[in-house]
């Protein structure tokens, strides 16, 4: 039983060795979300620092939906553990308008990446009376 030891630790750690890696999160690319939009990062720096593009496939207003720039941060830190969170800026380019996304890349069981946000958008308002309906 004592050589035997060493052998079930080895295949132990070997089996369980996979089961420990980190699933990294790579925000680099396209996305599409549910609605059809779709978003393009296409560079990041050292920092976290990225942009892009965003496309949305939905708009309240009656103008030409267009692409948009977008601007963005993903968090470097040594506790995101490959799965990071997220900010970005879309500033529309065919309404007067602003929204903010947050959120965090998962890696599902299956090794798919998955984006999961939360966004505010800013309409421009002609005063501060009708800051009320300004923010979505």
């Amino acid at each position: 039983m004592v050589r035997a030891t060493p052998f079930l630790l080895v295949l132990f750690l070997a089996l369980g060795a996979h089961g420990l890696s980190v699933k990294k999160c790579n925000l680099i690319g396209r996305w599409v979300n549910d609605l059809g939009s779709n978003m393009t990062i296409t560079t990041m720096n050292a920092n976290g620092d990225f942009a892009g593009s965003y496309h949305t496939a939905v708009t309240a207003t009656s103008n030409e939906i267009k692409v948009s720039p977008l601007q963005g941060s993903l968090q470097k830190s040594p506790n995101q553990k490959g799965q990071p969170t997220f900010g970005f800026t879309v500033n529309w380019t065919f309404s007067d308008s602003i929204t903010v996304f947050t959120g965090q890349c998962f890696v599902d069981d299956d090794g798919k990446e998955v984006l999961k946000t939360m966004w505010l958008l800013r309409s421009r308002v002609e005063n501060i009376k009708n800051d009320w309906k300004a923010t979505r």
